[in-house]
C-alpha cells in the first residue's frame, strides 16, 4: 500500500529529480497500457511520478534477446515509437526530451521528462547505421549489453561461461561502436557488462560513462554489481553510478534466497516459453515477470535500509556528484520494503538526510548528477565533431 506522506509530501520547485532506468515501455508496446492510466500492478505511472516529485525518467528500449532473437531491430523501434506514442497522446503532460537543456524546460513547464536508453547493444545488430538512427529517434544512452553477450561485447550475465564470454571484453567492433556513441553524444552505459568488457570501455572512451542501474558488489557479491575499484574509475570519467532497487543486488539475504528458487522458477518459465512457442509467440515480458513476481512474494521483502546502503556506499567511494537512481522500475519482480511505487521515492530524500547527507549532496543524487552527465556526453560529442 502507498505510503500516504509521500504521496502527499509537496516537493521543491528547483528539485528536478531523475531515474535512470524503467522497463515500462513493455507495457505500451504489449498491453496497450499508457502512462496516464491508473496503475494496474506496476511501479510507475505519471500519478505516482508527480506524487513522488520525479520529473522525468529514462524508458528502457529492450528487445529480449531469447523471444526477440532475429527480430532485434523491429522489437527496438517497436518499443521506440511506443514510447513517442504516448506524447503524442498527452502532449500536454509529456515531453521527449534530448539533452539536459529539454529535461530543464520541461521540469518548468510542468511536464513530465521522458527519455530513451536502449538496454543490450544486440538492438544494433552489429549496425553502427542502425545505432544512428536509433539517436536521430531520441536514444541517449545504449547499455552496451544485457544479461547476454552480444557479437562484440561480453556480459557480466555469463561469467559463468567462458564459452560464452567469448570475446575477452570488447571486440574492435565493439571499440567502434564507443567511438561512435561518444561522437553522437550517446551516452556508453556500463550496467550489465563483464568486468573485462568494464575495462575495455575505460581504455576506448572519450566522455564520461553511466551505469544506469547497479549496485555496489561490496555488499552484495552479484556479478552485475560493480567493485569499488569500478566505482572510483567510473567517477574518474565524470560520470555516474545510478542505484538499482532490485532486491537480489541490494541485499544477500534475498539474493540467496531468490537463487534457491532458481531451479523451480527454471522449469516454470520453461513450461511458459513451452506454451507461446506451440503458439509461434513471443512470451509476453508480463506473463514472465507475473511468474517471477509469484516466486518473489514468497521471501521476505528487502529492508529499505539496504537500498539506502547502496547509496550510501556508492556516495562514499565513488562521490556524492557520482551517484543517482537508476529504479528498474516495471522491470524487476520485487522492490525493497517501503518502496511500492515511484510515489515513495521522497523516502529516499528523507533517508538520505537522516544519514547526514546535506540538502545540496541529495539534490546532486536525486537528479543533479545525470543531468550534469548528460551535459558533459554532449559537450565531449560537439568537441570530437571539431577534431
Amino acid at each position: 500500500m502507498e505510503d500516504s506522506d509521500s504521496l502527499s509530501r509537496p516537493t521543491e520547485l528547483q528539485r528536478i529529480v531523475l531515474d535512470a532506468h524503467a522497463d515500462t515501455p513493455q507495457r505500451f508496446a504489449d498491453e496497450g497500457w499508457n502512462l496516464t492510466d491508473e496503475l494496474r500492478g506496476g511501479h510507475l505511472n505519471l500519478a505516482t511520478a508527480r506524487a513522488g516529485g520525479l520529473s522525468g525518467e529514462f524508458f528502457a528500449i529492450w528487445p529480449e534477446p531469447a523471444e526477440w532473437r532475429g527480430r532485434y531491430a523491429h522489437r527496438t523501434l517497436s518499443l521506440i515509437d511506443a514510447v513517442h506514442e504516448q506524447v503524442r497522446r498527452a502532449p500536454g503532460d509529456l515531453a521527449l526530451c534530448r539533452t539536459a537543456d529539454e529535461i530543464v524546460a520541461a521540469h518548468a513547464a510542468g511536464r513530465f521528462a521522458v527519455m530513451l536508453g536502449i538496454e543490450g547493444g544486440h538492438a544494433i545488430e552489429s549496425s553502427l547505421a542502425l545505432l544512428r538512427q536509433y539517436f536521430a529517434l531520441g536514444v541517449r544512452y545504449m547499455t552496451l549489453t544485457w544479461a547476454n553477450s552480444n557479437e562484440w561485447a561480453d556480459s557480466s550475465g555469463d561469467a559463468d561461461d567462458p564459452a560464452v564470454m567469448r570475446h575477452g571484453g570488447l571486440t574492435e567492433f565493439g571499440r567502434e561502436v564507443v567511438g561512435e556513441m561518444n561522437r553522437l553524444g550517446m551516452i556508453v552505459d556500463v550496467s550489465h557488462v563483464s568486468d573485462k568488457t568494464f575495462a575495455d570501455v575505460l581504455a576506448a572512451a572519450k566522455a564520461p560513462l553511466l551505469a544506469s542501474h547497479s549496485g555496489a558488489r561490496a555488499l552484495t557479491a552479484a556479478p552485475r554489481n560493480l567493485t569499488d575499484d569500478m566505482l572510483r574509475a567510473l567517477a574518474e570519467t565524470g560520470g555516474a553510478v545510478m542505484v538499482n532497487f532490485y532486491p537480489a543486488f541490494l541485499d544477500e539475504a534475498w539474493r540467496a534466497a531468490w537463487n534457491a528458487l532458481a531451479p523451480e522458477r527454471h522449469r516454470e518459465q520453461q513450461q511458459l516459453r513451452l506454451e507461446f512457442e506451440a503458439r509461434k509467440q513471443p512470451v509476453p515480458f508480463a506473463r514472465s515477470n507475473a511468474l517471477d513476481r509469484a516466486f518473489a512474494a514468497r521471501i521476505p521483502a528487502a529492508p529499505f535500509s539496504s537500498l539506502l546502503a547502496h547509496l550510501d556506499h556508492v556516495a562514499r567511494v565513488a562521490g556524492t556528484e557520482h551517484t543517482g537512481l537508476g529504479s528498474d522500475f516495471d522491470g524487476i519482480a520485487a522492490l525493497p520494503e517501503g518502496i511500492a511505487s515511484a510515489a515513495d521515492l521522497p523516502k529516499i530524500a528523507d533517508g538520505l538526510a537522516a544519514r547526514g547527507y546535506p540538502p545540496a549532496a541529495v539534490e546532486k543524487m536525486l537528479g543533479g548528477n545525470l543531468l550534469r552527465v548528460m551535459r558533459s556526453v554532449e559537450a565531449a560529442a560537439e568537441a570530437i565533431d571539431k577534431d
